[in-house]
């Protein structure tokens, strides 16, 4: 989590919008606009290319967050864009307020239970329509948490990299 080179993953580009060279973003900010914030990004493609990237102007929609890009004119640059990734320093970050945490420092941390049985360590997270989810994955398995706090999820330890939770460990 202390790494300074650490980059997270804030959307990716999902296809081209009209004439004019606009795309549609995936963006899993909160709000959904707020990933115009976090610049410069690095685009990443699917073979690992990256290049770094500022001056991304955009807008929520009521439907889909519109960016443009600068040098990008029309429809064909536009689509070009397609799929590639939006990352930034993890440091562009604004701190986690007290008691909130993002999924990103969480993943990679030792997940135990209560009594102090290893369940792995935190994969990934996902959002469902109720609650949060948490993935703990070890050698043999792979659990899925309810984030809920503190029903669930009773502690988390960054400094010490630990996530606790009461959870049945054959479940």
């Amino acid at each position: 989590m202390n790494d300074p080179g650490r980059r997270i993953l804030l959307g990716k580009v999902a296809g081209a919008l009209g004439l004019r060279g606009e795309v549609k973003l995936e963006s899993w900010t909160e709000p959904r606009d707020a990933i115009f914030r976090y610049q410069p990004w690095t685009l990443r493609d699917a073979q690992g290319r990256e290049r770094e990237i500022s001056g991304v102007r955009g807008r929520e929609t009521g439907k889909h967050v519109v960016a443009t890009f600068p040098d990008v004119a029309d429809r064909t640059a536009a689509e070009a864009l397609q799929g590639l990734e939006i990352h930034v320093p993890r440091d562009a970050l604004p701190p986690a307020k007290p008691g909130e945490f993002y999924w990103a420092d969480l993943e990679g941390l030792r997940v135990v239970t209560v009594d102090g049985v290893a369940l792995g360590t935190v994969s990934h997270l996902f959002a469902t329509g109720a609650n949060d989810v948490l993935v703990a994955r070890d050698d043999e398995r792979e659990r899925m948490i309810p984030f809920v706090q503190p029903q669930y999820v009773t502690a988390i330890d960054l400094d010490a990299g630990v996530v606790t939770v009461d959870w049945d460990p054959d479940f």
